[in-house]
Protein backbone atom coordinates (compact mmCIF):
# COMPACT_ATOMS: atom_id res chain seq x y z
CA UNK A 1 0.00 0.00 0.00
CA UNK A 2 1.39 3.41 -0.62
CA UNK A 3 1.26 6.40 1.52
CA UNK A 4 -1.84 8.22 -0.38
CA UNK A 5 -3.80 5.14 -0.18
CA UNK A 6 -2.88 4.14 3.43
CA UNK A 7 -3.58 8.32 4.54
CA UNK A 8 -7.50 7.77 2.49
CA UNK A 9 -8.04 4.64 4.71
CA UNK A 10 -6.66 6.44 8.04
CA UNK A 11 -8.67 9.60 7.59
CA UNK A 12 -11.65 7.31 6.07
CA UNK A 13 -11.46 5.36 9.16
CA UNK A 14 -10.74 8.26 11.52
CA UNK A 15 -14.07 10.31 9.58
CA UNK A 16 -16.15 7.30 10.50
CA UNK A 17 -15.33 7.48 14.51
CA UNK A 18 -16.03 11.11 14.85
CA UNK A 19 -19.40 10.88 13.02
CA UNK A 20 -20.75 8.23 14.74
CA UNK A 21 -19.25 9.52 18.30
CA UNK A 22 -21.10 12.77 17.07
CA UNK A 23 -24.29 10.81 16.24
CA UNK A 24 -24.45 8.05 19.10
CA UNK A 25 -24.07 11.83 21.33
CA UNK A 26 -26.95 13.30 19.85
CA UNK A 27 -29.14 9.85 20.16
CA UNK A 28 -28.26 9.25 24.00
CA UNK A 29 -28.44 12.84 24.94
CA UNK A 30 -32.00 12.99 25.37
CA UNK A 31 -31.62 10.18 27.91
CA UNK A 32 -29.30 11.95 29.69
CA UNK A 33 -26.18 9.96 28.93
CA UNK A 34 -22.88 9.14 26.86
CA UNK A 35 -22.05 6.37 24.70
CA UNK A 36 -19.65 5.32 27.75
CA UNK A 37 -22.47 5.41 30.05
CA UNK A 38 -24.33 3.38 27.29
CA UNK A 39 -21.48 0.11 27.68
CA UNK A 40 -21.60 0.30 31.17
CA UNK A 41 -25.74 0.04 31.07
CA UNK A 42 -26.03 -2.62 28.26
CA UNK A 43 -23.32 -4.75 30.73
CA UNK A 44 -24.80 -3.83 33.78
CA UNK A 45 -28.20 -5.31 32.34
CA UNK A 46 -26.94 -8.54 30.48
CA UNK A 47 -24.67 -9.14 34.00
CA UNK A 48 -26.65 -8.25 36.74
CA UNK A 49 -24.52 -6.62 39.78
CA UNK A 50 -21.03 -6.47 39.36
CA UNK A 51 -17.83 -4.96 40.72
CA UNK A 52 -16.20 -1.73 39.66
CA UNK A 53 -13.27 -3.87 38.44
CA UNK A 54 -15.58 -6.53 36.40
CA UNK A 55 -16.82 -3.74 34.78
CA UNK A 56 -13.29 -1.96 33.93
CA UNK A 57 -12.14 -5.52 32.61
CA UNK A 58 -15.77 -6.19 30.86
CA UNK A 59 -15.51 -2.48 28.70
CA UNK A 60 -11.95 -1.95 28.45
CA UNK A 61 -11.87 1.50 30.87
CA UNK A 62 -9.39 2.18 33.41
CA UNK A 63 -10.74 2.38 37.15
CA UNK A 64 -10.65 6.31 37.48
CA UNK A 65 -13.08 6.14 34.27
CA UNK A 66 -15.47 3.70 35.54
CA UNK A 67 -15.43 5.41 38.90
CA UNK A 68 -16.44 8.74 37.20
CA UNK A 69 -18.96 7.60 34.90
CA UNK A 70 -20.57 5.46 38.09
CA UNK A 71 -20.81 8.18 39.76
CA UNK A 72 -22.41 10.35 36.83
CA UNK A 73 -24.98 7.39 36.35
CA UNK A 74 -25.34 7.02 40.29
CA UNK A 75 -26.05 11.26 40.50
CA UNK A 76 -28.83 11.06 37.85
CA UNK A 77 -30.47 7.15 39.33
CA UNK A 78 -29.50 5.12 36.74
CA UNK A 79 -27.73 2.86 39.20
CA UNK A 80 -26.51 1.81 42.70
CA UNK A 81 -22.98 1.38 44.45
CA UNK A 82 -22.55 -0.59 47.39
CA UNK A 83 -19.86 -1.88 49.46
CA UNK A 84 -19.34 -5.75 48.61
CA UNK A 85 -20.24 -7.56 51.78
CA UNK A 86 -17.43 -10.40 50.85
CA UNK A 87 -14.65 -7.99 50.25
CA UNK A 88 -14.39 -4.53 51.84
CA UNK A 89 -12.62 -3.02 49.12
CA UNK A 90 -14.94 -3.95 45.87
CA UNK A 91 -18.02 -2.07 45.32
CA UNK A 92 -20.86 -3.84 43.50
CA UNK A 93 -22.71 -1.82 40.89
CA UNK A 94 -26.30 -2.60 39.96
CA UNK A 95 -29.09 -0.72 37.82
CA UNK A 96 -31.85 0.60 39.75
CA UNK A 97 -35.76 0.26 38.72
CA UNK A 98 -35.03 3.97 36.74
CA UNK A 99 -31.87 2.16 34.93
CA UNK A 100 -34.04 -0.63 34.28
CA UNK A 101 -37.19 1.22 32.69
CA UNK A 102 -34.10 3.00 30.92
CA UNK A 103 -33.19 0.04 28.59
CA UNK A 104 -35.40 -0.06 25.81
CA UNK A 105 -35.25 3.13 25.18
CA UNK A 106 -31.40 3.25 25.59
CA UNK A 107 -31.89 -0.19 23.15
CA UNK A 108 -34.10 1.71 20.70
CA UNK A 109 -31.96 4.53 20.20
CA UNK A 110 -28.58 2.86 19.66
CA UNK A 111 -30.34 0.39 17.31
CA UNK A 112 -30.94 4.06 15.00
CA UNK A 113 -27.35 5.21 15.77
CA UNK A 114 -26.44 1.71 13.71
CA UNK A 115 -29.31 2.39 11.35
CA UNK A 116 -28.18 5.45 10.69
CA UNK A 117 -24.34 5.15 10.36
CA UNK A 118 -25.37 2.26 8.15
CA UNK A 119 -28.05 4.00 5.58
CA UNK A 120 -26.15 4.46 2.93
CA UNK A 121 -24.06 1.08 2.41
CA UNK A 122 -24.99 -1.32 -0.47
CA UNK A 123 -23.42 -4.40 2.07
CA UNK A 124 -25.73 -6.27 4.10
CA UNK A 125 -25.35 -5.48 7.48
CA UNK A 126 -24.09 -8.80 8.81
CA UNK A 127 -21.28 -8.81 6.01
CA UNK A 128 -20.17 -5.33 7.02
CA UNK A 129 -19.99 -6.15 11.01
CA UNK A 130 -17.98 -9.21 10.15
CA UNK A 131 -15.79 -7.19 8.02
CA UNK A 132 -15.05 -4.14 11.12
CA UNK A 133 -14.80 -7.24 13.30
CA UNK A 134 -11.82 -8.51 11.21
CA UNK A 135 -10.42 -5.08 11.13
CA UNK A 136 -10.64 -4.61 14.67
CA UNK A 137 -9.51 -8.03 15.51
CA UNK A 138 -5.92 -7.04 13.40
CA UNK A 139 -5.81 -3.75 15.51
CA UNK A 140 -2.68 -4.19 18.52
CA UNK A 141 -1.34 -1.16 19.81
CA UNK A 142 1.96 -3.63 20.64
CA UNK A 143 1.92 -4.54 17.30
CA UNK A 144 1.34 -0.94 15.43
CA UNK A 145 4.56 -0.15 17.04
CA UNK A 146 6.37 -3.40 16.22
CA UNK A 147 8.36 -3.19 12.83
CA UNK A 148 6.60 -4.45 9.97
CA UNK A 149 8.27 -7.86 8.12
CA UNK A 150 7.70 -6.76 4.55
CA UNK A 151 5.75 -8.17 2.56
CA UNK A 152 7.16 -10.70 -0.91
CA UNK A 153 4.74 -10.59 -3.27
CA UNK A 154 4.49 -13.40 -5.75
CA UNK A 155 4.58 -12.09 -9.86
CA UNK A 156 3.81 -14.04 -12.33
Amino acid sequence: MNFEEADALNEAIRAIGIRHRALAMSALAPLGIHPGHKLLLLELEKTGPSTQAQLAAASGYEPPTITVSLRQLEDIGLVARRRSPSDARATIVELTGKGRALMPKLKAAWRRVAEQTIANVATPSERLTALLEELAAGLSADEALAPQKPRYVRRR
